[in-house]
C-alpha cells in the first residue's frame, strides 16, 4: 500500500513540473485513447447482446441463460456508453438500453394459451368455447396478414378477443395467471458511470489533466488580474 502511495506521489511530483502546454498535449492523446477503449466496450457489448438474441432465435433457454449472464456481469463492470431511441428521440445512455426476448415470450404465451385452453372447457364458461370464438375472428385476420400461428400480433389478437367476454371469473383469473406479462421478457442493463476498467482509468487520468490545466489557468488569471491592480497602485 505504501509503495502504491509513494508512486501516485512521484507521478503527481513529475506532473507538477510540466508546463500548461505540456499538460495540453498529453491530454490530446489521452482523450483519443479513453475514446477508443469506450468504443471497445460498446463494442463488446453489441455481441455479447447479439449472442442473447442469436439464443433467443434459437430458442435455447440454457444459452440464453449463459450469454444474458455474461452480458449482465460486463455491463455492471464497464462503462458502457450507448445511443438508444424513445419514441422517435435518440438519447445517450449508459448501458445496453432496452431488448426483449421475443421468441422466449411467444413460446410462454403460447404454452400458457393452450393450458388455458384445456382446462377452461365450454362446460366451465357461460359464454361458450371463447377461445374458438377468438380464432373465429383472428383466423381469418392471420391468414390475410400472412401472420404465423404463434407471431405476437396473432397471440394479442387471440388474448384481446378473449378479453372481450365477460366470462366467469375461474376464465379471467386463470388467463392472467397462465399468460405472462411482456415486462418479464423485458430487459435493460445499467452500467456505472465510472467503472475500474482500462476505460475508466483513462478516463480518470484525463479528468486529473483537465483539472490541473483548468488549475493552473484560473491561477494565471488570477495572477495577471493582480499584476494589473498592482500596477495601478
Amino acid at each position: 500500500m505504501g509503495g502504491k502511495k509513494h508512486r501516485l506521489k512521484h507521478i503527481f511530483s513529475h506532473m507538477s513540473l510540466l508546463k500548461t502546454w505540456q499538460l495540453v498535449l498529453i491530454l490530446i492523446p489521452m482523450l483519443f485513447v479513453s475514446a477508443t477503449l469506450l468504443r471497445f466496450d460498446h463494442l463488446k457489448m453489441v455481441d455479447l447482446k447479439k449472442e442473447v438474441l442469436q439464443a433467443d432465435e434459437a430458442e435455447d433457454d440454457a444459452k440464453i441463460a449463459t450469454s444474458m449472464q455474461a452480458l449482465k456481469k460486463f455491463t455492471f463492470s464497464h462503462i458502457v456508453v450507448n445511443v438508444v431511441s424513445s419514441n422517435g428521440i435518440e438519447r445517450i445512455a449508459f448501458g445496453t438500453g432496452p431488448f426483449y426476448l421475443e421468441k422466449q415470450y411467444i413460446r410462454k404465451a403460447s404454452a400458457a394459451i393452450a393450458e388455458a385452453e384445456k382446462h377452461l372447457s365450454s362446460d366451465a364458461n357461460p359464454n361458450g368455447n371463447v377461445f374458438a370464438q377468438a380464432m373465429a375472428v383472428c383466423k381469418p385476420q392471420a391468414i390475410r396478414n400472412g401472420w404465423q400461428w404463434n407471431s405476437p400480433a396473432y397471440l394479442n389478437c387471440m388474448t384481446g378477443e378473449i378479453a372481450k367476454h365477460p366470462t366467469t371469473d375461474s376464465l379471467e383469473n386463470s388467463l392472467s395467471a397462465h399468460v405472462p406479462s411482456t415486462k418479464l421478457y423485458r430487459y435493460d442493463f445499467v452500467s456505472p458511470i465510472w467503472a475500474p476498467s482500462p476505460a475508466g482509468f483513462a478516463l480518470l487520468l484525463c479528468g486529473i489533466l483537465i483539472l490541473l490545466i483548468f488549475i493552473r489557468i484560473l491561477v494565471w488569471c488570477v495572477l495577471r488580474v493582480a499584476l494589473i491592480f498592482l500596477k495601478k497602485a
